[in-house]
């Protein structure tokens, strides 16, 4: 779709691998990517860099895009007065992140597009977001700053250095996050007492939820609540936390976030009731829904939940999955309505007019109300109306004007007693209009497809896949999430330096392409693939993705561990072009690092013997120990580390042959009950294995009556042996 005429104009950005580079290397602008060429170009010609970081599925990176870079008399500004530079932010977080900082600190917002000026030597000095083109009534166009800019850097170029250094001091100290003192450990009960009623407040009793508008699906706060609960059963808030973590689950797996045709969820809500998103679709979002829903029916047992994991994983087994085995970022939310169409609208690929709707579901319905058709049945259930069923004030560019979201509004129950169904018939024939809107929406052209393969996202993927293989008794989930740890250890490793790498990429013919540097992982990398690997052994019993865990987080240790302020740095040292070394504090839509690696650090002593990796999970928790009791709901993952920690993990050993029906049903029942405190192992017998190697106390324990018997251990000191499951399933339970 679109004009397909050759590019005008070609800058170097033709030569990147990311798909976002790539969508701006027809630009007017001469962009540079990050990196020297671009940095001695600024030095030798003594100009500004105006740096401009964004991702492939951010809407209003495109609206820049088509308004600004795309505009050759802007485009001939840009290149005159600066040293033009684009960034990727999903493959260069760290570059992001210091600027961000900036951007926050001195416009008391932050997002994406994000454009900052620099001096040469890569001092902000100027920022902001996204800017319309020209002046309006309450806005400074992107043509006046730039303008304002270059002169400011012809009459004031030493005003403007002082200045870049003064604030750079200041973001050096404003964001150091370090322990002080003798700072102890936070007490964990208050911690975990003060981030739920922090979260009960900021709850929605109708729809579910942590805020009004806009809705997000932020696991971390389900995640913290399924675990105030396994240590909170009996007493009024653990029955509450429990109840919202489940209601937000069922109202988001209800609303217009979750696709009900193609599956999966998109990024986040514009409004309260979960019913018209942002339509991108995120693979990080994809893994930790998971993982969540998988939780949710091990804690319930209700299959509605298994049903939404299903479906996840079915989205992204199809659509965001590479023939390799790795998994795809992004799908974008902006699509062309038809193959026609001169311009992309967001959300075309998902919504539907009522009359679209009729004419595909024109059947009458047996044994319904009379004249009853599929659509009747499907719009009803589904909140479709004439005149479309998206509020004009979450519209603002009219773009779905007339369309509907689908969101399911009513029980299935009522549908059916609507038009005299039995309630299964009406899950069949629900079933069948959406294989048929299916069908109809591949008619469409696709959104853009994000092909980039990440470390880290594929690490919160494969917890995703192994944890619901485990949860489910699935084992094809189990293998696929093998097959994309496999294309890891193939194509984000590096086994001569023994260090992850951030990014690969798909290129010609579906081959997994490199870029000629390729770029070193981050700490968040290590992090969530060593989760992963964890997940995958508890899953699949494979000891060789413990094996690869441990070294991992050696590794971890060695490139971002602070010693002077404790905690892990989120960048390695010695790069040069990174002014600050940061430290992330908030979890957002992925959880912070240093949160997730307190529980990773508690797992691998559990497998490893190594008690150091103990003491540093403490460290950690001293070192964010401030923010820990004054606002504990910006670190929901890290205040449930926190209470991990407290509660020390049990290590379930069962002793069996793992292909015996006997360890089978012990394992099953381990794998069914949620309990956020125990790590689990299976000793074989194979003393030469590697967990016998690093953990002699395995030896001493044994198989009673030559049956499969489990220990609970803490520390490793071990309870009596167990062989019934009933009492394992008891002893599982905190």
């Amino acid at each position: 779709p679109g004009p397909s005429s050759v590019p005008r104009h070609t800058n170097r950005l033709i030569n990147e691998k990311s798909p976002y580079l790539l969508q701006h290397a027809h630009n007017p602008v001469d962009w540079y990517p990050w990196g020297q060429e671009a940095f001695d170009k600024a030095k030798i010609e003594n100009k500004v860099i105006f740096l401009s970081v964004g991702y492939s599925t951010c809407h209003w990176c495109h609206v820049m895009e088509e308004e600004s870079f795309k505009s050759k008399e802007i485009g001939e500004i840009m290149n005159e007065h600066f040293v033009c530079i684009k960034v990727d932010r999903e493959e260069r977080p760290d570059v992001d992140k210091v600027y961000m900082t900036f951007v926050q600190a001195t416009s008391g917002g932050g997002g994406w597009p994000m454009s900052v000026w620099l001096t040469p030597d890569l001092k902000p000095f100027a920022g902001g977001t996204y800017f319309p083109p020209e002046d309006g009534l309450h806005r400074v166009g992107f043509r006046t700053v730039l303008l304002r800019i270059a002169e400011q850097w012809k009459e004031n170029k030493d005003a403007l250095l002082e200045s870049s250094q003064r604030i750079l001091e200041a973001l050096r100290h404003t964001s150091e996050i370090r322990v002080q003192g003798q700072e102890s450990l936070p007490p964990p009960k208050e911690v975990m007492d003060t981030c739920f009623q922090q979260l009960s407040r900021s709850y929605d009793d109708d729809y579910g939820g942590f805020s009004k508008s806009p809705k997000f699906p932020t696991p971390v706060n389900l995640n913290f609540l399924f675990t105030y609960w396994a240590l909170h059963r009996t007493t009024p808030e653990g029955a509450r936390a429990l109840h919202m973590a489940l209601h937000t689950l069922k109202m988001m797996a209800h609303g217009g976030i979750h696709d009900h045709i193609g599956q999966g969820f998109h990024r986040y809500s514009t409004d309260q009731h979960w019913h018209v998103p942002h339509f991108e679709k995120m693979l990080y979002d994809q893994g930790q829904l998971a993982t969540m829903y998988s939780r949710a029916f091990q804690i319930s047992g209700d299959e509605f939940f298994a049903d939404v994991v299903r479906d996840i994983l079915l989205y992204v087994s199809r659509d965001l999955s590479d023939q390799a085995g790795g998994f795809y970022s992004a799908e974008d939310a902006d699509s062309y309505p038809t193959t026609t169409s001169g311009e992309k609208r967001e959300g075309a690929f998902c919504v539907w007019t009522a009359e679209e709707l009729r004419a595909l579901l024109p059947d009458p319905v047996e044994g319904a109300t009379e004249g009853t058709t599929l659509g009747d049945v499907f719009m009803h259930h589904y909140g479709v109306e004439e005149a479309g069923n998206v509020d004009p004030m979450k519209d603002p560019h009219q773009e779905l004007k007339g369309k509907n979201v689908l969101i399911a509004c009513c029980s299935p129950e009522l549908t059916a007693a609507r038009f005299g169904l039995e309630p299964g018939r009406l899950s069949a024939l629900l079933q069948e209009c959406r294989q048929r809107l299916s069908s109809a929406r591949a008619q469409r052209p696709r959104p853009h497809l994000d092909t980039k393969m990440l470390a880290a996202w594929n690490g919160l993927m494969i917890s995703g896949f192994a944890q619901a293989g485990a949860a489910l008794a699935e084992q094809g989930y189990v293998s696929r999430a093998a097959q994309a740890a496999a294309f890891l250890r193939t194509h984000l490793f590096d086994p001569d330096s023994g260090r992850l790498l951030r990014s690969c990429y798909r290129g010609k013919d579906n081959s997994v392409e490199q870029s000629a540097v390729p770029i070193q992982g981050f700490l968040e990398d290590y992090v969530f693939v060593i989760q992963a690997l964890f997940d995958l052994y508890e899953a699949s019993l494979e000891q060789g993705w413990l094996e690869w865990a441990l070294h991992l987080q050696h590794m971890q240790d060695k490139l971002f561990w602070d010693p002077k302020g404790f905690a892990y740095f989120s960048t390695e040292a010695g790069d040069p072009s990174l002014l600050l070394r940061l430290k992330d504090d908030q979890d957002g839509a992925e959880p912070t690092p240093n949160s997730v690696t307190v529980t990773n650090l508690l797992r691998a002593a559990c497998y490893s013997g190594h008690m150091d990796w103990v003491e540093k999970a403490g460290k950690i928790l001293a070192a964010f120990s401030e923010r820990l009791q004054k606002i504990p709901i910006t670190l929901p993952e890290m205040v449930r580390a926190t209470a991990v920690f407290h509660h020390t993990l049990k290590q379930v050993v069962i002793c069996g042959d793992p292909q015996g029906e006997d360890t089978k049903e012990m394992l099953h029942c381990v794998r069914s009950v949620f309990s956020p405190n125990k790590v689990l192992m299976v000793a074989d017998g194979d003393s030469a294995g590697f967990l016998y190697r690093q953990l002699p106390f395995l030896a001493s324990l044994e198989r009673k009556d030559g049956k499969a018997t489990a220990y609970i251990c803490s520390n490793f000191t071990c309870s009596l042996p167990v062989t019934s499951v009933q009492e394992l399933r008891g002893m599982l339970s905190p």
